[in-house]
């Protein structure tokens, strides 16, 4: 079976990942340093009006893993 990574995983690798410092998140979604802190060491959690704001300011999107078939294949 092929574990896959969870969305918090997900969501702190592209924390990571983007051009911006975890404190220019902070301050654009209105979040706490230390609250990003807990969240990125797997020690706290995030509101959904949180993560919302931080899929949006990150470009985010969700890709369901699994493909359809082409149609006529």
């Amino acid at each position: 079976m092929n574990k896959r990574a969870t969305l918090t995983a997900q969501l702190r690798r592209a924390i990571d990942a983007s051009q911006l410092s975890r404190y220019r998140i902070c301050k654009e979604v209105e979040m706490s340093p230390a609250t990003m802190s807990r969240f990125m060491s797997g020690k706290g959690g995030l509101s959904m009006e949180k993560l919302d704001r931080i899929g949006e300011l990150l470009d985010l999107r969700i890709v369901s893993g699994k493909s359809k078939p082409a149609k006529g294949a």
